[in-house]
């Protein structure tokens, strides 16, 4: 085989790899929001939609994908209930759909029955819900079957469920850090704050690590790789700071207790062995802060490396790519900066306000605001909008990239775009 062949045949496999990237928990391969997908365009308009389809009923829920089967939940909100969808990537069409019983209760107005994105492998699709007396987790076959369920007692919070599940090679895990009880005084029944992992085939509790109940974390947990040693399990939240986890037994193995003193909605993000999070209220105060990370094998702590404290998120998690970091913020600020110093390389306003979070996909930034204008972003140094389109629907979701398209969940809708030829990046 010739140099051009073999370059051709590379470039081939390369882009097919990247087009069938399964796209399987919250934001994506370890929650990073990273996708290696080269046909998605800059310029997107209404000639790269594949097709939009209604759901049945609403949800802030972001989708995820498994093969060519997207699999997304909803619910009739005001009447209840919540519906756990399978449908066809390749046209948007029902596959089937599986419900579950859910009786209304107070939540925050922002909040949804169904905002708990759920997580898949090559068996199952997990999910999570919740009322006040019951924190539920369950598994369904890629068929809509279901396999089994848990149930793991009261979920005390004054907003409702929000935390997502994320698998990892036999096992599910799942935050469950709870308010203080004292700070919802009509819960009828006391919370106990947990991680847990049970095993993906049964359900069953592989361990369970007690958490001291301050303030609801919704923060999804993502792995953490260090340097010659086993992957550790990264939680955020205010009772307990940045902490990592030993994945087979639950042992804490380090934590920065200081790192909050308000709420961790984001998802961590990695830079190496700098581990950013943040927190915040919707009065404001919302700050980032990255932790230089322990050494287990050498009980090393870990050590504070720098907060911003200027137009911070507090909802939206943030892209780290190679050495640069954004932080797109829920007022529609969005910082450029080096995830090692914290060194601000540009901090700019793109307007809207925004719940979900940003994508990167090759060499840019997606993310749509809450009023459903999909923002696209120059992913440097340099603030550049690229591009603005308007879905003109509510939106609180994350997007998901695979098969080489883009999915978008609105309130309502599913929308599916682009998936041609290679595009440049901008």
């Amino acid at each position: 085989m010739n140099r051009a062949v073999c370059i051709l045949t590379l470039a081939v496999i390369t882009v097919a790899s990247s087009s069938a990237q399964e796209w399987t928990r919250f934001r994506g391969p370890n929650g990073t929001g990273i996708s290696e997908a080269k046909t998605i365009p800059t310029k997107i308009s209404d000639a790269d939609l594949n097709w939009k389809v209604e759901l049945p009923g609403s949800g802030h829920s972001s989708p995820v994908l498994w093969g060519e089967q997207i699999f997304l939940t909803t619910t009739g909100d005001s009447s209840g209930g919540l519906s756990v969808l399978g449908l066809d990537a390749k046209t948007g069409k029902q596959n089937w759909r599986h419900d579950f019983p859910l009786n209304p209760f107070p939540k925050h107005k922002f909040n949804s029955y169904a905002s708990s994105t759920p997580t898949v492998d090559a068996q199952r699709v997990y999910v999570v819900w919740n009322e006040p007396d019951h924190f539920y987790l369950a598994a369904l076959d890629h068929k809509g079957n279901p396999v089994w369920q848990r149930d793991f007692g009261p979920f005390v919070s004054q907003h409702g469920c929000g935390i997502s599940p994320v698998v990892y090679k036999d096992k599910v895990f799942l935050g469950n850090e709870q308010d203080d009880q004292k700070q919802v005084p009509e819960h009828k029944k006391s919370g106990e704050s947990f991680i847990v992992a049970v095993d993906a085939g049964s359900g069953k509790t592989v361990w369970k690590t007690p958490r001291q109940s301050a303030v609801v974390a919704y923060s999804t947990p993502c792995l953490y790789q260090p340097k010659n040693a086993s992957p550790e399990l990264i939680f955020n939240s205010q009772g307990h700071g940045i902490y990592a986890v030993e994945p087979d037994s639950g042992k804490v193995l380090w934590d920065y207790n200081e790192a909050f003193d308000k709420r961790s909605v984001s998802s961590p993000m990695i830079a190496g062995d700098i581990i950013m999070g943040s927190c915040g209220s919707g009065g404001g105060g919302n700050f980032v802060t990255a932790v230089k990370a322990g050494n287990a094998s050498s009980n090393g702590s870990p050590a504070l490396a720098w907060q911003l404290k200027k137009s911070a998120p507090y909802v939206p998690t943030g892209i780290v790519k190679d050495d640069l970091a954004w932080l797109w913020s829920d007022g529609g600020v969005v910082t450029c900066l080096n995830p090692q110093s914290g060194e601000v390389y540009y901090q700019e306003r793109v307007g809207g306000n925004f719940f979900g979070s940003p994508v990167w996909i090759d060499k840019r930034l997606f993310c749509i605001s809450t009023a459903g204008e999909l923002v696209v972003l120059e992913a440097s140094r340099n603030f550049n909008v690229l591009h603005r389109y308007p879905l003109n629907e509510l939106c609180h979701t994350t997007p998901a990239v695979a098969l080489g398209k883009l999915f978008i969940r609105t309130a309502d809708h599913l929308w599916s775009f682009g998936g041609g030829k290679k595009t440049a990046a901008f």
